[in-house]
């Protein structure tokens, strides 16, 4: 294993087992940028402090800027034989300016300046994930204000249930992605950044407030208060993790809603074959694969939350290896997750509709028995009256496999007297049902 940050207390190697298990580097490489942005507040932090020299300052952030730059380039070639990122860099960066480098972890612990490359990275990922979100919400609006003509049938249990207005079923998806964006938000409200815990008990220079001060993400973001809080807790990154899962829970709705629509029993909707697979065997067909895999890592989403969770349930304060484990799941989520929203984005985009099969299910009469009861009632009779008559007049038109519409008045008046042919016609009409809600905020 490369140069590492500890090690003058022992006398004895590592077992070469242990180096490889407890090891790091080969997924907290995705905290370098960050790791680079706190090294290089915390040399400013120290020249504040005394601790170094104004030409020692100097070096360390030209030193540490090259890296950054390579790290944003893609290019920077970390050692993957190195305990973590931070032992990476650092051991990167004594080989460009030498001995200096050495003076850049006064004050300073593995066990802070973790959690706040986490927290950076967190803030910026929950940021680009917002973004996506957003345009996502965007696009099915889109699809929706173009489509506001369109009546679908509504469903419960899988089951017709009322006539609904497409708008508001893709409403329902936007406002659930709208509170998964509210609650992002206000995880970025709650994180808390330092550089001046320390390993537990804190530091003796001031850190903070120049650090607070020039974060580069056009946000305040709160300095921690209590150090041995700051070092051993991960609650942010459950918060996300269970965000994530939640957000992730609402993709798997709306593509399963995709998936079924897409179907040749339904045909609502046709998806864009750029966006869908074949068969190695059936020629023929064509795929949701997209949306079946949105759906499918759910599991994944909401295991990584639980991971986490169990991980960090029974640690004693404060920092424990253990939490370690946090970086993958956390990362795998954001990556999964922004990913999903940039296909939600397209599909929704590139999404058609198909209004002459739409309109053929809007035939079922079933759909028309709720407000044909709410007649009933506006015309005195209680409601459950009202739903036992309807009910009646629908078995009636199933055991005589005879449409409701095509039923007679004197068959009609026999279930009540305030049933007739024009009474059926002006309900069992699809536009009038949706017309006729108004509890619906519009």
């Amino acid at each position: 294993m490369a140069k590492k940050l500890w090690g003058g207390r022992f006398s004895k190697r590592t077992d070469p087992l242990v180096e490889e298990f407890t090891k790091s580097v080969g997924y907290d490489y995705k905290l370098a940028e960050f790791d680079c942005l706190g090294s290089i507040y915390h040399v400013q932090v120290l020249r504040n402090a005394g601790l170094i020299s104004a030409g020692e300052a100097t070096r360390l952030k030209v030193g540490l800027n090259k890296i950054l730059s390579s790290v944003k380039k893609g290019t920077f070639d970390i050692d993957k034989k190195s305990e973590d990122v931070h032992s990476a860099i650092q051991n990167a960066l004594e080989k460009k300016i030498g001995k200096t480098a050495l003076k850049l972890h006064t004050a300073r612990s593995r066990n802070d300046q973790v959690v706040f490359d986490v927290k950076l990275y967190c803030i910026k990922n929950v940021m680009d994930t917002l973004q996506l979100s957003s345009k996502a919400i965007d696009e099915i609006f889109k699809k929706a204000s173009k489509l506001k003509n369109l009546i679908i049938p509504g469903f419960t249990h899988l089951q017709h249930a009322e006539p609904l207005s497409l708008v508001y079923y893709l409403g329902a998806y936007m406002e659930m992605l709208k509170r998964d964006n509210r609650r992002l938000d206000g995880i970025l409200d709650s994180i808390e950044l330092t550089l001046g815990s320390g390993a537990v008990a804190g530091t003796n220079i001031k850190s903070s407030a120049y650090m607070i001060n020039n974060l580069p993400f056009g946000k305040k973001i709160k300095a921690a208060r209590n150090p041995v809080d700051t070092v051993s807790n991960r609650d942010f990154v459950l918060e996300i993790l269970s965000t994530l899962a939640i957000m992730g829970m609402h993709l798997s709705r709306i593509a399963e809603d995709l998936i079924i629509w897409s179907t040749k029993e339904f045909g609502f909707v046709e998806l864009d074959e750029a966006f869908c697979t074949g068969s190695s065997l059936m020629p023929q067909k064509k795929n949701p694969d997209t949306l079946e895999l949105m759906r499918g890592y759910t599991g994944i989403l909401g295991g990584n939350f639980i991971g986490v969770f169990t991980m960090m349930k029974g640690l004693p304060l404060s920092y424990n290896r253990d939490m370690q484990l946090d970086k993958e799941p956390l990362f795998n989520s954001f990556e999964i997750m922004q990913d999903a929203l940039r296909l939600l984005a397209k599909i929704m985009a590139s999404l058609k509709f198909n209004k002459e099969n739409v309109k053929k299910q809007l035939e079922d009469e079933s759909l028309y028995a709720t407000g044909l009861s709410h007649y009933l009632v506006k015309k005195g009779i209680a409601f459950k009256d009202a739903h036992a008559i309807v009910g009646r007049l629908v078995k009636y038109s199933l055991e005589k496999n005879k449409n409701i519409k095509a039923m007679n008045n004197k068959e009609l008046s026999g279930f009540s007297k305030f049933l007739d042919k024009d009474v059926i016609e002006k309900h069992f009409n699809p536009i009038f049902s949706v017309r006729t809600k108004r509890s619906i905020r519009n």
